[in-house]
């Protein structure tokens, strides 16, 4: 049961905060409409690092993401009797914490029509270039390299390797993320993303559902790659 309770609200801190962000770039009449790519790749760092402590203090491994924790099972690195656990408080503290999202910034919502920068871009990804097959490589790349780094940082709840992992996050962002919006993370997207389809957003555009398999699949497979180099050269 820890391990659900620090996964849900680790990961409803990662997309408060992380989806927060997005939200301020791109809705209009905030003090952050129009801020750079860096912002959001800081943003979505220190997110993931203000996740981890609050997963780590409650009790979990602050995994955060699927493709960690599917990855770390597959090859020995965590026990198969967690898996599920971790994976519902991902999935259902990605949820809560972009319907948070919807309410901090519901009068930003109203004054922002989906032309103008009220799509699932806030929520979930989107590729800069729709190409499905690149897309996926991209995601798959991106994520097989944050979490070889992460396999070799060794427990990173503990002290300050919880902001380690976040200044991880953000050079993946500005190194790798550029080309689909960096997921990197299957709760991370799917979460916002069914939370914009069937919440009440004022305006709101497509939530893209066509491309959802590409954040899905790829940081599964980037996970595993990157959890099975691990156990090869080790």
């Amino acid at each position: 049961m820890d391990g659900f309770i620090g996964e849900f609200f680790g990961t409803l801190i990662l997309i408060v905060l992380g989806t927060g962000a997005c939200a301020g770039v791109n809705l209009k009449k905030t003090y952050g409409t129009g801020s750079d790519w860096t912002f959001i790749s800081l943003a979505w760092g220190l997110a993931v690092t203000m996740g981890v402590y609050v997963a780590g203090s409650l009790g979990s491994d602050g995994h955060l993401n699927p493709a960690v924790t599917i990855g770390f099972a597959l090859f020995g690195y965590f026990p198969w009797g967690q898996v599920v656990p971790y994976l519902v408080g991902q999935f259902l503290g990605a949820f809560v914490g972009a319907a948070l999202v919807i309410v901090q910034f519901r009068p930003h919502f109203k004054t922002t029509s989906a032309k103008n920068g009220n799509s699932v871009a806030i929520f979930a990804t989107r590729p800069a270039i729709k190409s499905p097959f690149f897309n996926f490589l991209s995601e798959t790349i991106a994520t097989w390299a944050f979490i070889f780094i992460l396999l070799n940082l060794g427990d990173f709840t503990q002290g300050v390797k919880p902001f380690i992992v976040g200044t991880l996050i953000a050079v993946v962002g500005m190194g790798l993320g550029t080309t689909t919006g960096f997921a990197i993370n299957p709760a991370r997207d799917w979460g916002p993303r069914l939370a914009c389809s069937i919440l009440p957003v004022p305006n709101r555009g497509s939530a893209e559902w066509s491309y959802a398999w590409v954040p899905m699949c790829g940081p599964l497979l980037g996970g595993i790659l990157a959890a099975g180099l691990q156990t090869l050269i080790k």
